[in-house]
This record gives structure tokens, C-alpha cells and sequence, in this order.
């Protein structure tokens, strides 16, 4: 699957805001990181040109940081940096309230929007434009590689 097909399959009442939402992680991701197909959704990963090992669980994968799916009930965006890097995660949740309406849904590195017309969408702009794909590396390495 590519990038275009999985776009052809949101669904009509969800693909205004997903595209919006694609939009802003293009226009705030840093530079470096590659849009592709990655666990069956959109991911966004440092691509093996830059970081040959991969990722550790699956070597012949890119190393993903951000992952964005259409779900059953949800649109979810998958922030691998925020799940290790208690600063970011404590600056997004303390954040988030001044921009959304309704409480924040999240997961380990699962943010979870269920109402479509409360995206915070410069907030998640915020949020990708915080980590570098060399921070990115620097955090996985600490955390993951022992």
C-alpha cells in the first residue's frame, strides 16, 4: 500500500480532517524525516539513509517516530518522543487543555482524537516541530539500546 491508497480509503466524513491533520505534520515535522507506510498507517520515520540499523524490533524497518491511522473510532497520532521524554510529554498535556475543548485522550505514545471538530491543530504543529531527527535518535538510543 502506499501513501495516496491509504488516503483513497478514509472515510468521506473523516477525510477533511485527516488531510488537514497530514498537513500540518508536513508542515512542522523537521527536516529529515520520511512519509511513508509504516505499520499499516502513515508513518513518518528516519529513513535508513540516515540511521542504518533501523529499528530495533524489526532492523529492516525505518526507525519510526510518528504514525498517524485511521481507526474505527478515532483518528490516532503515534508520537514515539512523547512516550520517552517526560518534558515534552508534560509540556503537550498541560498544553492541551488552553486548545481543545474536550479532554485530552492518550495512550503510552497514543494521542486519541475521537470529536473532529476539536483538533488542536497548531498545538500538534507545536508538538512535531519539538524534536529533531537527530534529538529523535539521541532519545531512542538512551532508551531503547542498552
Amino acid at each position: 500500500m502506499t501513501v495516496k491508497e491509504y488516503l483513497e480509503n478514509i472515510p468521506q466524513e473523516r477525510k477533511d480532517t485527516f488531510d488537514k491533520l497530514r498537513q500540518v505534520i508536513l508542515d512542522n515535522l523537521p527536516n529529515g524525516f520520511e512519509e511513508c507506510i509504516n505499520y499499516g498507517m502513515i508513518g513518518y520515520v528516519v529513513p535508513h539513509s540516515t540511521y542504518p540499523a533501523g529499528y530495533h524490533c524489526s532492523p529492516e524497518l525505518p526507525l519510526p517516530f510518528i504514525g498517524l491511522a485511521n481507526q474505527k473510532n478515532f483518528i490516532a497520532l503515534y508520537h514515539m518522543g512523547i512516550y520517552g521524554d517526560s518534558n515534552l510529554i508534560n509540556w503537550f498535556t498541560s498544553e492541551y487543555p488552553k486548545h481543545a475543548k474536550y479532554k485530552l485522550d492518550i495512550g503510552k505514545s497514543c494521542i486519541r482524537f475521537k470529536k473532529m471538530d476539536d483538533i488542536p491543530f497548531n498545538l500538534i504543529g507545536q508538538l512535531l516541530s519539538k524534536m529533531t531527527v537527530s534529538d529523535w535518535i539521541k532519545q531512542y538510543e538512551s532508551l531503547y539500546l542498552k
